[in-house]
């Protein structure tokens, strides 16, 4: 019998996001949730002819938004200057020997205070350089 494959989502390697600067920061122990996508564009090629849809792939695309809570020696770092620069940050993530990193711009850094007193932040990253988002 061979071993499960199936993973869940606990137990991250690595989450590491460029400073402005450009350092690589692992801020896993700050990020509490997370959601990435890599969707691709498609095209509505149908003709008159056809009773179903035709369509085409075309560009790809990868789009990440981070939370956490608020950690000025990590996560603060990192995000603090978002609004003032025009920086492109490698983003990496790594779970179970699966490795997804892309040079994403970050145009958000959204700090809360919540009524109960936690202090959280979110940011979202796109795909920055052109290059096919692909797992290795």
């Amino acid at each position: 019998m061979s071993p499960i494959s199936k993973q869940s989502g606990l137990g991250w390697t690595t989450l590491s996001v460029d400073t402005s600067t450009p350092t690589l920061t692992d801020i896993k122990n700050d990020v509490t949730n997370f959601d990435f996508a890599t969707p691709r564009a498609v095209q509505d090629v149908t003709g008159v002819d056809k009773f179903a849809i035709e369509r085409l792939l075309l560009l790809a695309d990868f789009t990440i938004t981070l939370a956490g809570v608020f950690n000025t020696a990590k996560s603060h770092t990192v995000f603090k200057d978002v609004a003032g620069t025009n920086v492109v940050r490698t983003c990496s993530l790594v779970i179970s020997a699966q490795t997804l990193s892309n040079e994403c711009v970050f145009t958000d850094y959204a700090v809360s205070r919540q009524a109960g007193g936690a202090l959280t932040w979110s940011s979202p990253g796109a795909l920055a350089d052109g290059t096919v988002p692909a797992w290795s």
